[in-house]
């Protein structure tokens, strides 16, 4: 009977290829555990009201800085130098600053997302600042409500997102 036992499977299995006993060896347990779920890489965006937008001016310390030209809000916190307290662009940030982007303005009355009476000029230059300033550099954290929401509270069917593809607006109430 022993020497049966040592025709038994065991000596079989040293003949294989190492490669192959690899294979039946059991997994390694991994240092991290497997996630079902991957994150997203970056924050979602979200919805901002024209209160919550204005807690994020600059002025208070280790808080983001963000600013929102056309409805869509920009983290320019790697900005500070310009958009920080007492910084030179200080007022455009924690506000739709539209009009004032169009104009190149800092006048408080041009500090607001109204973009009526602009020029084809101002729009266009706005357009381009929009594009090859905002969108180039800053990250997109959110949208203001304006720009999601009728005046009557019900959605804006004519939004679309601004290179956020995994943004849904329904995901926001």
């Amino acid at each position: 009977m022993a020497g049966a036992a040592a025709r038994g499977p065991l000596p079989c299995l040293l003949l294989l290829p190492l490669p192959c006993l690899l294979l039946l060896l059991p997994p390694a347990a991994s240092a991290e555990p497997e996630l079902r779920f991957r994150p997203p890489a970056e924050a979602p965006v979200r919805l901002f009201t024209e209160p919550e937008l204005a807690r994020y001016d600059g002025h208070e310390e280790g808080q983001p800085i963000y600013l929102a030209v056309k409805g869509v809000v920009f983290d320019v916190t790697s900005g500070k130098e310009f958009y920080g307290k007492g910084a030179p662009y200080n007022a455009l940030a924690g506000k739709d600053s539209t009009r004032g982007v169009a104009k190149m303005s800092l006048d408080p009355a041009d500090l607001t997302h109204d973009t009526t009476g602009l020029t084809e000029e101002e729009l266009k230059s706005l357009d381009d600042i929009f594009n090859n300033v905002y969108k180039a550099k800053y990250p997109i954290v959110g949208y203001t409500s304006r720009r999601i929401l009728n005046e009557d509270g019900s959605p804006n069917l004519d939004f679309k997102p601004e290179d956020q593809p995994h943004f849904s607006i329904k995901d926001e109430f």
